[in-house]
Order: C-alpha cells, then sequence, then structure tokens
C-alpha cells in the first residue's frame, strides 16, 4: 500500500472511487445529490499511530441528500490501503435535519418564483413586468416554529431591481415582498405582500472604475520583489517557514483549516479554524426580523472560495494551493488558487539604541500569510493567519462586499446609506475552533485578569496592580467572557514541560475588544446561535465535536452544538482541551460603507507565555540596508 499522509489534500481520484463505492451499494438513486465531499480527517491517535510508521488508510466523508425529504445520510469511504475497491465503511442516516442550503435548489427555488402567478402580480403592483430584471436572493429560512416549513427544506426568497445586467441590484430592494420556498421540490410556499414601497435611485450605487471617474492619478506603483524566492517551501499541502512548520487544507464548511502547526518541531495547534459564524439582523420588522445566516453551517465558507488573483487578492512572490472538492452531482472539481500563500514586511521587529555605547541595533518583522476568500451572497470574507518570526500566531478576518439593504426610511434598527435606501444593523460572529496541543496534549487553561489594589499599607503609593489567576476546571466554569477593563486573557500551558525558570511552558489567547450575541438567549437565534452567547468555551478532545452550531444548523430549533455538549460539565483537569473563541463585529452601517464596504477587521492572536526561554528572534540577522 502507498503511504499517503492521512491529511494530505483530497484527490480527484478518491472523490471518483468514493462516489462509485456509495452508488454501488444500490442505496441511491438519479434524485441524490452530494452536499458536501470532503477529507475524512484521523483521529489523533491515528495520527501518532501513522508517525510510529503505521500505514493509516485514507478516507472521504461524504454528505449525500437522497431526495426531497428532511434526511441526511453521513458515509465514510476507504480509498486507499490495498488495490481493492474503495469499500463503504459506516453510513449514517440522520433525519429530520437539512444539510447546506444546494446550488441546484437555490436555482429550482428562482424558477418556481418565475412561475407563481401571486409572485408576478406582486411584481406587476410594483411596476415590474420584466422578470430578468429581478434578482432573487434565497436566504436560510431559520426555524420559528412555523407549521408550513415543517418536514421541508425551505429558502425565503427576497428581490431587487435590476435595470441592466450589470447594475448593483442591492441599490433598489423591492421592499416588502416575501416568498418562501421549498426549494428541494421547487414548490412556492407562499407570497407575502407586505405593502408597496417605492423603488430607491440607484445613482452612485456603482462601484465599477468607469462610473467612478476621475481615478486617482497619483498612486505610484508598489512593487514587492524577492529575487532569490520566498523563504517558505511548500511540500504538497506541508508549508515549512523559519521555524515553523503546518500543513493546510480547505473544508467546504470551515474553509481554511491549520493542521500540525508546531515551532522547532514542538506543537502548538493540532488543528485550527473557522468551524462556524452567524450574522443576525437586528430589525425587528415582519421584513428583515427572521434574517440569521449561519454562512459556514448553512452556506460553506469552504464551497464559497475565491480562486484568488495575483496582484489583486494577493501581493508579492505568490505560491497557491487548489482545493479539490466535488459538484452536486458527486463529480470531482478542482478549485484552483483558493488559498494564497505568501510574506509580508511588518515593521521592525525590536530595536534598542544603547544611550551609553550608541550602539542601535534594529530588526525588521516579517509574517508567513496563509489567507483565503469566501463570497457568501452578498459579503465577502478573507481569513488570514499570520505567523510571525517571535512565535506570535494571528487570525484576522476581513469583511467587505455589499450590505443587506432595505427601502425606505431609516429607523432605530438600520441606518440611512443613500437617499431612500437603509441598511439594518447586524452582527457578524464567528467561533475558532482551536484544538491546542501546547508541547503536548496535556494542556491546563487559566483566566489571567489584571486588577488594580486598593490603597494601604501594602499599596502607598495607590499606584499597584496584580495579575489574578483562575483555573478553568470544567465546562460551565469555562463559560467566559471577554473584559477589555481587566485586560483579560487565557493562558493554555502544558502540565508536563517547563521552561528554565520553572514555569509550564505557554501560549495565551488574547482577544480583541469583541460582542457577543445581542439577541435574547431565548429567541430563535438565541438559541441556534447558543455558541455566540460567550465568547470562551473550552471543552475536552472530542473527535467528533467539530461545528459550534451542530453540524446541521440550517432551519434547526436550536440547543445544538456547544450548549449541549458543555451540559455535560465534563472536566479539564488532565485533559486534552479544545478551546472555542467567539469573535466579531457589531456593524453599524454609514454611507462610507455604500455601495461597497472597506474592509472591516476582527481576529484574536496567540502570543507565547514562557513558551521560550528568552526572545526566540535573537537569531533574525540584520537587514542589509541598515545603516
Amino acid at each position: 500500500p502507498v503511504r499517503t499522509h492521512p491529511l494530505a489534500a483530497l484527490t480527484e481520484d478518491e472523490v471518483r472511487a468514493a462516489v462509485a463505492a456509495v452508488r454501488a451499494t444500490g442505496r441511491l438513486d438519479d434524485a441524490a445529490r452530494f452536499a458536501t465531499i470532503s477529507l475524512q480527517e484521523p483521529t489523533k491517535a491515528e495520527l501518532a499511530a501513522f508517525e510510529q510508521g503505521e500505514t493509516i488508510a485514507r478516507r472521504v466523508h461524504l454528505e449525500i441528500v437522497p431526495g426531497p425529504d428532511c434526511q441526511v445520510v453521513h458515509a465514510v469511504v476507504e480509498v486507499s490501503g490495498s488495490d481493492e475497491a474503495a469499500k463503504v465503511r459506516t453510513w449514517d442516516v440522520h433525519e429530520d435535519v437539512r444539510p447546506a442550503l444546494l446550488v441546484e435548489e437555490a436555482f429550482n427555488a428562482i424558477v418556481a418564483l418565475h412561475e407563481n402567478q401571486e409572485w408576478i402580480d406582486a411584481l406587476a403592483k410594483r411596476g415590474i413586468h420584466d422578470l430578468d430584471k429581478v434578482q432573487v436572493d434565497p436566504w436560510p429560512t431559520g426555524n420559528f416554529g412555523i407549521v408550513a416549513e415543517e418536514g421541508r427544506r425551505v429558502v425565503r426568497c427576497i428581490a431587487y431591481y435590476r435595470e441592466t445586467p450589470g447594475a448593483n441590484g442591492y441599490a433598489r430592494p423591492i421592499e416588502g415582498l416575501l416568498a418562501r420556498v421549498d426549494a428541494a421540490r421547487g414548490e412556492v410556499v407562499d407570497v407575502t405582500d407586505l405593502g408597496v414601497e417605492p423603488l430607491p435611485g440607484d445613482a452612485g450605487s456603482s462601484y465599477y472604475p468607469e462610473d467612478n471617474q476621475p481615478l486617482r492619478s497619483d498612486l505610484r506603483p508598489v512593487e514587492i520583489t524577492q529575487p532569490d524566492g520566498p523563504s517558505f517551501s511548500v511540500d504538497g499541502n506541508v508549508i515549512r517557514w523559519q521555524h515553523w512548520t503546518l500543513r493546510v487544507t480547505l473544508d467546504p464548511h470551515e474553509g481554511l483549516v491549520l493542521h500540525g502547526v508546531a515551532y522547532d518541531g514542538r506543537p502548538i495547534l493540532h488543528r485550527a479554524s473557522i468551524c462556524e459564524m452567524v450574522v443576525p439582523y437586528g430589525d425587528p420588522g415582519p421584513m428583515h426580523g427572521w434574517k440569521n445566516a449561519f454562512d459556514a453551517g448553512e452556506w460553506g465558507l469552504g464551497r464559497m472560495a475565491n480562486s484568488l488573483a495575483q496582484g489583486c487578492d494577493c501581493l508579492g512572490e505568490i505560491r497557491y494551493l487548489d482545493a479539490v472538492t466535488a459538484d452536486e452531482q458527486g463529480n470531482p472539481v478542482t478549485m484552483p488558487q483558493v488559498i494564497c500563500l505568501h510574506e509580508e514586511d511588518y515593521g521592525i521587529l525590536w530595536k534598542h539604541q544603547d544611550m551609553h555605547s550608541g550602539r542601535i541595533e534594529v530588526r525588521r518583522s516579517r509574517r508567513l500569510v496563509v489567507s483565503s476568500i469566501a463570497t457568501v451572497g452578498n459579503y465577502e470574507y478573507g481569513f488570514y493567519w499570520y505567523l510571525y518570526l517571535d512565535g506570535t500566531l494571528q487570525h484576522e478576518v476581513k469583511l467587505t462586499g455589499i450590505m443587506s439593504t432595505q427601502a425606505g426610511e431609516p429607523s432605530p434598527h438600520a441606518k440611512a446609506i443613500a437617499p431612500g435606501l437603509a441598511a439594518p444593523l447586524h452582527q457578524h460572529l464567528f467561533c475558532a475552533r482551536l484544538d491546542l496541543d501546547v508541547d503536548g496534549t496535556a494542556n491546563a487553561i487559566h483566566e489571567v485578569d489584571v486588577e488594580p489594589l486598593p490603597s494601604g499599607p501594602a499599596n502607598p503609593w495607590g499606584n499597584a496592580f496584580v495579575t489574578r489567576e483562575t483555573r478553568l476546571e470544567t465546562e460551565h466554569q469555562a463559560r467566559r467572557n471577554v473584559d477589555p477593563a481587566r485586560s483579560r486573557t487565557w493562558r493554555i500551558t502544558s502540565t508536563s514541560r517547563r521552561n528554565q525558570l520553572d514555569q509550564p511552558t505557554g501560549y495565551k489567547l488574547v482577544p480583541a475588544a469583541t460582542p457577543r450575541l445581542l439577541a435574547d438567549p431565548d429567541s430563535s437565534i438565541g438559541r441556534r446561535a447558543g455558541f455566540a452567547l460567550h465568547n470562551l468555551w473550552v471543552t475536552p478532545y472530542e473527535p467528533g465535536e467539530r461545528r459550534a452550531a451542530g453540524d446541521h444548523p440550517n432551519q434547526h430549533p436550536g440547543g445544538d452544538g456547544l450548549p449541549r455538549w458543555t451540559e455535560a460539565d465534563r472536566s479539564l483537569v488532565d485533559a486534552d482541551l479544545v478551546v472555542w473563541h467567539t469573535f466579531g463585529v457589531t456593524h453599524i452601517p454609514r454611507p462610507e460603507d455604500w455601495p461597497v464596504m472597506p474592509v472591516e477587521y476582527t481576529g484574536f492572536q496567540l502570543i507565547p507565555v514562557g513558551f521560550f526561554d528568552r526572545n526566540p528572534a535573537l537569531d533574525v540577522p540584520s537587514p542589509d540596508h541598515c545603516g
């Protein structure tokens, strides 16, 4: 048998073999669709066995939609290990759940509306007779206990008017018109007309260069050249840069995933990804109050990944990685250039000027950038992992694209962005699943606050402050929130390795001043996006616990994922820990966000604390051009 690494990127041949194997069972007919086909990742025990010389079979995970009912099959197919045909190892049927929205079904919904007389009449009431000028956006419907949606795979559809094919549809929302469609069957459930609202004008709605003349003429070129090539190497999906080693894959739901992140061979992260995200809207009206999109679980960040372009999405000496996935008929598809790798200068790394000798030492910082960008409907999300010379890791999300809009006057829940056009207040909340293995799997986690001491004999100057550390020992205790006033961080330490100061080696999670879910915890979205009620969760490692809102958030009533798992209140002592960090932005729309948003940033850092005995970047050479 060929000894392929169990985390090597999926190949087209493996996809073909897996699909052929499940079809050969005779359990599927022509109506079956494949929501996702992805690598079935090995457990930690299997990876350890592979490192000891064992050959681990390659496995493919298939999420299959047998037909229009609310049923999903999870199948695992072994595709390597011998010359024999691929073998179906597991076949698990899940009832009363929905897959992520299928592209084919979104198209079915649009076709169904084009043939629905009630929809056509509602458009005619608004003076719209050419359906080719109507942009229909299918949205996940959520779950509000509506009987008509039970047993169906439903999308809610809102519409926009495009006078020309290249027009910005979001400039002219067709307000007051909603439809629900059983997308699996292509049947309109109902059409709701809340009243006619005049279409806004579209002046100033184009972001194309030809409509924004004159363009600036004083931006001189910025050229980034590395005549000797980049300082990193790529072998398959393994990346080596300076003292760092890691492996990169693209998951259909999570998008960009890092595996086996190590510094000088010392493990730090077993696996890191954005496992879920939610976009809850804050307008309580009937037209927009239901909008709550899980852009990972209901659409798929990897499924929506962009092919990236040199000089636009990435700048410099670039290397790209492709990803293999499959279409909904099960045919393998290679997505070209969906992961970008490059280096960036990042200012000074460290510096000191000795006031006695006059000697100056300065070093330049640089970082390795691993990035991917997804377009989910009207929004773009850029996901960037940065690795630094001093052992720091950082994750940054860049949000851009076009806001979801509504026609009419602003309200307390929606801000004016153009004449006759408003955008609802909303949030973008991401959950990072961080399987930290700091110097091994035996880790502990402490919450670290900085607190002032009261004035008194122990603090005569009134200036003293101290750190207070609390070990988080159970899952309930580890449901925590950020506190910028206390400079709160969370420190993950090894329980088996210590540095030269006899301190446990560790890394700290440094959050931004990030929000939590603002919706009522007992609301529909509060139950479905329970992971967003806290900024920190910690669980013992369990291979099946991968997605913070559960495996099937589409139309789910809620309570799954982190809230359900942590109800067991499992011990975090002497455990292999997984840290879940919810972060994001609360978006208050402004005129400057129209017609396309400048990037808004959010993220977090993982910074070494006692992992090294001293500054690990002392071996960085001085720049050739310095002095």
